[in-house]
């Protein structure tokens, strides 16, 4: 039998986007993540890889090589922060974005660590706004400084994969990617949400009932579908924190910062139910602290956008 083609997840958090090239059947060789909780995680969930829980910043190709190995595909979502809109602090420069803040310059790390592995194909995700005024030149440059001559910025909406949330990003890579939409028509909140037991009934894993002060739930218990209790500043202009859902739509974008309320109950989504929203399985578990684990869900790559990723670049290999 041929050999599985074998994958590195750069900033590898909990695994959505080794979830898909799984799927998709490639060999997860391991991946390199310096905070303790999504790196519980994705050795809870790759029991076959390694994983290197370390910055970054500190890790050479040598390293990789020799504790993972050399792959085949290089995937990795280096830390959006720096260049997304909802960062109202983000550097009022483009190119301060990316040479200026210390998050920024995460990505310069990957194409490092790219240039010195030279896999046949690689995908770096982040947000569109990565790709802002000068930001795509210079990503071009960098990309070809280290043997990427040919960059295609693919830009997917999670939506036409099947997951019920928005999710617009951006798939950085040397070969063109386009999968073809799998569904019709958007899948929504409820139909991903609405067969799981009461928190804490079940054994449904990460499903767990989230407390809160009384003052926060009389605030909620007056919320409309679509409303929210906060609004959050970000560069350009406000974004709703706390909305309770809309059943019969899909969910906004799920974030590592956001909750969500409940479409007809007067609480909190679980973790468990904000994976559903990402189009996590519920054989993938999430490890750490309870705000850990919402984070992990929230900053991932939603497995069936990187399943769909995979398959087309099989056809590559």
């Amino acid at each position: 039998m041929p050999r599985r083609p074998q994958v590195v997840d750069l900033f590898c958090g909990a695994g959505g986007f080794s979830r898909g090239f799984l799927e998709a059947g490639y060999e997860v060789l391991g991946g390199v993540e310096n905070a303790p909780g999504p790196a519980s995680t994705y050795r809870r969930n790759f029991p076959d890889a390694v994983v290197i829980e370390e910055d970054i910043r500190r890790v050479s190709s040598d390293d990789i090589r020799e504790e993972i190995g050399e792959p085949d595909v290089l995937i990795g979502g280096p830390p959006c922060e720096a260049f997304t809109a909802a960062n109202a602090e983000r550097r009022r420069d483009p190119l301060a974005r990316l040479y200026d803040d210390p998050r920024g310059r995460l990505v310069l790390h990957y194409i490092r660590i790219l240039g010195d592995l030279k896999p046949e194909v690689f995908v770096m995700e982040n947000v569109p706004a990565i790709t802002e005024g000068p930001l795509k030149e210079a990503l071009r440059r960098e990309f070809a400084r280290v043997g990427y001559d040919e960059i295609y910025f693919n830009v997917i909406e999670a939506l036409d994969q099947g997951v019920p949330s928005q999710r617009r990003r951006v798939f950085i890579s040397n070969v063109p990617i386009e999968p073809e939409p799998r569904v019709s028509k958007p899948k929504t909140v409820w139909e991903a949400i609405g067969d799981l037991p009461d928190p804490d009934g079940g054994d449904v894993p990460n499903h767990e009932f989230k407390p809160l002060t009384r003052r926060k739930l009389r605030r909620i218990r007056r919320l409309r579908w679509g409303q929210a209790l906060t609004r959050v500043k970000g560069a350009k202009g406000y974004f709703k924190n706390w909305l309770r859902l809309h059943p019969w739509k899909p969910a906004p974008t799920v974030m590592g910062g956001s909750r969500f309320i409940h479409p007809f109950d007067d609480r909190v989504l679980t973790v468990r139910e904000q994976a559903r929203l990402m189009g996590y399985p519920d054989d993938h578990v999430f490890e750490g602290g309870v705000e850990s684990m919402y984070d992990q869900v929230g900053e991932s790559v939603p497995p069936p956008v990187a399943e769909a990723i995979a398959r087309e670049i099989r056809s590559y290999l």
